[in-house]
């Protein structure tokens, strides 16, 4: 009742534009996006098919069927899961929560139900990718740690924001950046700066979307190497 009232209020002072249609926006819940926008975003549900390793859409099956894409075997973390595809709703979130520091109800919900559909273990340890120093102070704020946040509040537990680092400030990925350049640019960014609080723990990596699994892989690599037994990967969005 009091949050229908404050989205028809909201409504009326501030009316918010879908970032995708230029529709309105009905609810605040839905962030940037309206709900018929939501409702064509490929959310992903046990009845698709994805990749057991990477979380890759390969099709729909009608049931929960274990598969691979057989590209991602050279990938460090162990398992990487989503939201669902990076398109419409979910594109326009992402894309928001880069300028906005606010993650919406609707996104908040999703990360719960992915997170209790694979069973994460509540005790992992929930590690937002890092920003540099330099970006950090650009932006503001960090995406994946408001992501983290989210994360480790169903989980139970606190975000470890400290621990893994981005030492280097790296150039953002472009289109069209095949996957070795992608590695190039994160080759030797992070390192982990408290390895005795992740030795024999499983952590659990957060960031908003997943797109050549480069800086997850070379962040799971790095945390590995410093003791972690285990490293899932959670994002919003999975590109296609």
């Amino acid at each position: 009742m009091l949050r229908s009232l404050s989205d028809s209020i909201l409504d009326v002072i501030y009316p918010q534009e879908c970032g995708v249609c230029g529709g309105e926006v009905e609810s605040s819940d839905d962030g940037i996006a309206c709900s018929g926008c939501w409702n064509a975003t490929k959310v992903f549900t046990d009845g698709d098919t994805l990749c057991i390793k990477c979380g890759a859409f390969l099709f729909v099956s009608g049931s929960s069927t274990a598969a691979s894409c057989s590209k991602c075997a050279d990938q460090s973390y162990d398992r990487a899961f989503s939201i669902g595809l990076y398109e419409k709703a979910l594109a326009a979130s992402v894309l928001e929560l880069k300028t906005t520091p606010n993650v919406c109800r609707r996104i908040k919900r999703l990360l719960a139900a992915t997170l209790d559909r694979y069973a994460v273990d509540s005790s992992s340890i929930v590690i937002p990718v890092p920003l540099s120093s330099r970006r950090l102070r650009e932006r503001g704020f960090n995406q994946a740690a408001l992501i983290g946040t989210v994360v480790s509040k169903h989980l139970g537990s606190a975000a470890d924001l400290f621990t893994l680092i981005r030492k280097v400030h790296t150039p953002m990925h472009r289109a069209g950046m095949d996957q070795k350049a992608r590695a190039m640019t994160v080759k030797n960014a992070f390192e982990v700066a408290r390895p005795k609080l992740i030795e024999n723990k499983s952590i659990l990596l957060v960031d908003d979307i997943l797109t050549s699994g480069e800086t997850a892989s070379t962040c799971a690599r790095v945390l590995k190497k410093s003791g972690a037994s285990t490293v899932n990967l959670l994002t919003i969005a999975r590109a296609a």
